[in-house]
């Protein structure tokens, strides 16, 4: 179990793609951060569709969360990398555990940032990416899928997770990301030798 402070980013796709399942999912995210939400901890709630809107700042007011989350404005495209960029600064200077909950379809319509831009800027920020894949067509003939490998990688390159979910089936999904992030293992690595070379940043293989 961990103590450390946690920021949560929770970004909301309301492009016209998701919009069927916008109520139940914002009724599973109030829910989850009822459930999980401690006075060390806190919340920023963006909004994307064409742009990134910064619903709430960070804050832990669960009432003013509750607003923010009850009105979201619709929009026909997806800034999905955007909202990942603009989380990861949002959530860089802050010390603790930083994570960016994303809920979308994974398409990405808005050029500007692109997918190594919100890589980078979430692995700077030290923010874990879990995203919650929506399905508003379960049958992968009618939808489009070119999005869903976007948001596998880049939760699994920040250390987060991946969900799909189902119309109707979000309350699993949440609870299972609450129980994640109730905990936290840290793994550490400390070379024998060091390098000038190696000082600023080096990759590990």
């Amino acid at each position: 179990h961990s103590d450390l402070p946690l920021s949560i980013v929770i970004a909301i796709d309301t492009s016209g793609s998701v919009q069927k399942d916008l109520r139940l999912e914002t009724q599973e995210a109030r829910e989850f951060i009822h459930s999980l939400l401690r006075p060390v901890d806190q919340v920023e709630v963006l909004d994307f569709n064409t742009t990134v809107l910064r619903v709430l700042p960070f804050t832990n007011n669960l009432h003013r969360i509750d607003r923010a989350l009850n009105h979201l404005p619709m929009g026909p495209a997806t800034a999905l990398y955007a909202a990942l960029s603009t989380a990861a600064q949002d959530l860089a200077p802050l010390h603790g555990r930083k994570v960016i909950l994303v809920i979308s379809d994974g398409g990405n319509t808005v050029p500007g940032v692109d997918y190594p831009q919100a890589l980078d800027a979430a692995i700077r920020a030290q923010a874990m990416i879990y995203s919650v894949i929506d399905l508003p067509i379960i049958n992968d003939a009618g939808r489009d899928i070119a999005g869903e490998p976007a948001l596998i990688t880049l939760s699994q390159q920040t250390g987060g997770k991946y969900y799909y979910a189902q119309s109707g089936d979000l309350q699993p999904v949440f609870q299972r990301v609450a129980s994640d992030l109730r905990t936290e293992s840290l793994l550490a690595y400390s070379p024998k030798q060091t390098h000038r070379r190696f000082s600023r940043y080096h990759a590990i293989t």
